[in-house]
């Protein structure tokens, strides 16, 4: 995710102001705040004829929050209060919403707003969200009596566009103008958004392979077509055996399964994909395989790349095995058919990111019982 552009400028409104909103940020709630707010005045089409609850609010916050937190394992840090309402909830989540197809969050929100919730998410954030709008009115004012100087200021300004919104009982009205240029410039703002909220999800989570793709449901997943025409090819000219089950694999399109979850990797690389049986494949969700599999998983992968070095032509072969020469770090594409160099560059690679994995909270030691 690359974001370089500036706030688009205005005539009648301080973006400046707009721009400073997430300076000094220590904790993830005034992002998730703004990408709320905007997704919710986006489906209402940017009519402000009625304001925004905070209920609506909240829930928008905490089903924004879940695939990061509950799905992805990220931190947003120890001062955090999103993860912990999260937690608190028991949300019945469907099979629409694991597979990517709950469109726009819906069937998310309908189970968080079934649980019981309070406001205490929105006890600061709107009014922090606005203070950058009224920093020269509460300049030497005791912290304890700025929330109600910024919430009289807002209310008071909100007429002439000084300030997005006024804050009124449990619920934020948003001004015409601010709701005008927030749909002109909509992906251009969501993409500023989404790119303060990555900067600092990465300083929460230093060591996370692609954090970038784990901020935000995936649309879809992608399709494992050009994998699955790897693994046929190697099916088909060699004995191939389950490794978790040790059965033989008979079928001609069997389950591929992401070896260290792709929950945590976030990527469909082959050098993490092997075949295995449907079986075994519904009980092994995001579960960190034990390490005593290690061996016999490096040793399924030198089969396959033997195999298709054998019955593949060299363009082709070259290109499925661009992944293993950049992840595993192996400088000579040949040295990939080396199991001793294969073994030197798999282990220390599946014993850090099984360490990373575990520490972010993903279950570790999974034995297949048969």
């Amino acid at each position: 995710m690359v974001y370089n552009a500036d706030l688009p400028s205005s005539k009648e409104l301080n973006i400046d102001n707009l721009s400073r909103v997430f300076k000094d940020t220590t904790n993830s709630y005034k992002y998730i705040y703004f990408l709320s707010l905007l997704d919710i005045l986006r489906r209402r089409s940017f009519d402000v004829s009625l304001a925004v609850s905070f209920r609506e609010l909240t829930i928008e916050m905490l089903a924004n929050a879940w695939f990061p937190h509950t799905y992805f394992k990220l931190s947003f840090g120890l001062r955090d209060q999103i993860t912990k309402k999260l937690d608190s909830l028991q949300l019945h989540i469907t099979d629409a919403v694991l597979k990517f197809t709950d469109t726009d969050k819906q069937q998310l929100r309908e189970t968080i707003g079934g649980q019981k919730l309070n406001d205490s998410l929105m006890r600061y954030v709107p009014t922090r969200f606005i203070r950058p709008f009224s920093n020269h009115e509460i300049s030497g004012v005791a912290e304890a009596k700025v929330k109600a100087r910024v919430t009289d200021w807002a209310s008071q300004h909100y007429d002439t566009g000084d300030v997005p919104y006024k804050i009124e009982e449990q619920a934020i009205t948003i001004h015409q103008k601010w709701a005008d240029y927030f749909q002109e410039n909509y992906v251009i703002v969501r993409g500023w958004i989404a790119w303060e909220w990555l900067n600092y999800m990465q300083r929460c989570n230093p060591n996370v392979p692609a954090i970038a793709n784990k901020l935000f449901p995936p649309q879809e997943r992608a399709s494992l077509k050009k994998q699955k025409q790897y693994w046929k090819v190697v099916l088909e000219n060699a004995p191939v055996y389950c490794l978790f089950s040790g059965k033989p694999i008979t079928e001609k399109l069997p389950p591929l399964d992401h070896y260290l979850p792709w929950s945590f990797v976030a990527h469909d690389q082959l050098w993490n994909l092997i075949p295995i049986l449907a079986s075994v494949n519904s009980v092994k969700s995001s579960n960190l395989p034990d390490s005593s599999y290690h061996q016999n998983f490096i040793s399924l992968q030198h089969l396959s790349l033997v195999t298709t070095r054998k019955y593949l032509m060299e363009e082709k072969w070259n290109q499925y095995t661009e992944s293993y020469l950049l992840d595993l770090k192996i400088t000579n594409r040949d040295d990939i058919l080396d199991i001793e160099i294969l073994n030197n560059a798999y282990k220390p690679l599946l014993a850090s990111l099984t360490t990373l994995a575990k520490g972010q909270g993903f279950a570790s030691g999974w034995v297949y019982r048969f």
